[in-house]
């Protein structure tokens, strides 16, 4: 996909829409202090350009989700991998668990939320089984590491904004959050009918309307409204707006898992491993003894100098025994064959009506 350069004002706009994503046109022109007028103006233009989209991040934690799961593999190469997503989206992909999933033609990984062990260890059972009996592994198994939200931490969970911040050169505010430790909170939460359909309606429509979503479902616009705010307020539901990566110029994804030394793992509780991230970390997931993180880079310099940084960071504090597993894909060359799609697994473990699933699709 080809860069287009972005004026000044359009970068400043994307990237409050990025950091702010709940903000209005109001809100966002008075924080950014650009004419709101002008603000408007270009939102729409960078949307009619996609340049970015919107979601909401089901926090299912609340609602009995017990872990995120990440689960990597080498393949190989001698197999299309038009073939190799064919043969998956008809025999993996279709569990509603797995929310991203991407893939090179010699590897990939996928992330999931589940409910308990069993259910994504018989997942990756038919992974391995499927990829196996079809030749498409290379000499190891699937890797899966488990991230139970009672003992990890999910510092950064698809934080786009530390990224485009350094990328547009933008002075960072002082409140800049840093750590955004996704999923850390639990309690559990007992829906009504009608508030399951509210919210199933809103993960899979992210920008439809509180006046749709209540026709659409047979209440009015004032009880989708109240129960949207419910669920902000319960810390239920996170919105989060997606920069387009290979518009705005990006070309490198980079995977790491890292184990860290038995005997001088990093300090959970003083959240040291956090010292890994940069401003190109998107996703940083820990507990105890390893760690994985997905990071964005606009070319190969970015991602060594970066990661230099990082071997650097666990040099120093002794924290490896190992070489982290690290693995870079080309965002030209690879596929998403879930983009972050969480309606089926919000719909298992949520529930919704029957005729609301009919409406949905599923």
């Amino acid at each position: 996909m080809k860069k287009v350069e972005l004026t000044p004002k359009e970068k400043q706009i994307l990237y409050g829409l990025v950091k702010y994503p709940q903000m209005t046109d109001k809100q966002l022109s008075e924080e950014l202090k650009i004419k709101h007028s002008t603000t408007t103006a270009i939102r729409h233009r960078l949307k009619e350009n996609e340049y970015f989209r919107r979601l909401i991040i089901p926090k299912l934690q609340n609602m009995g989700c017990q872990m995120l799961v990440v689960i990597y593999t080498n393949f190989s190469p001698l197999i299309p991998l038009e073939e190799r997503v064919e043969i998956t989206g008809k025999t993996i992909e279709v569990f509603e668990e797995i929310f991203f999933s991407v893939g090179e033609q010699d590897k990939g990984f996928s992330l999931s939320l589940t409910k308990d062990y069993a259910t994504i260890g018989r997942i990756n059972d038919i992974r391995t089984q499927t990829f196996g009996g079809r030749g498409l592994l290379e000499d190891k198994y699937p890797s899966m590491v488990v991230f139970p939200f009672e003992i990890s931490k999910i510092y950064r969970f698809f934080d786009f904004f530390p990224l485009l911040r350094k990328t547009f050169k933008i002075e960072p505010e002082k409140d800049d959050e840093i750590l955004n430790l996704a999923f850390i909170n639990t309690t559990n939460v007992n829906f009504s009918e009608t508030e399951k359909n509210v919210f199933c309606m809103m993960i899979s429509y992210p920008e439809m309307s509180d006046s749709d979503i209540g026709r659409e479902i047979g209440v009015s616009r004032h009880t989708a409204s109240r129960l949207r705010r419910r669920f902000e307020e319960k810390n239920l539901i996170r919105y989060i707006c997606l920069p387009n990566l290979q518009k705005i110029g990006f070309e490198i994804l980079v995977f790491s898992h890292i184990r860290f030394d038995p005997k001088n793992p990093p300090n959970m509780d003083n959240d040291e491993a956090a010292l890994l991230m940069s401003d190109s970390t998107v996703f940083f997931a820990s507990r105890m003894f390893e760690a994985v993180m997905v990071s964005i880079y606009q070319d190969y310099d970015d991602y060594k100098s970066d990661m230099m940084k990082i071997t650097q960071v666990l040099k120093e504090n002794r924290w490896v025994a190992q070489d982290p597993i690290v693995r870079s894909y080309g965002l030209n060359n690879m596929v998403f064959i879930k983009d972050l799609k969480f309606a089926p697994i919000t719909h298992k473990i949520v529930g919704c009506d029957f005729w609301v699933k009919k409406l949905l699709n599923i």
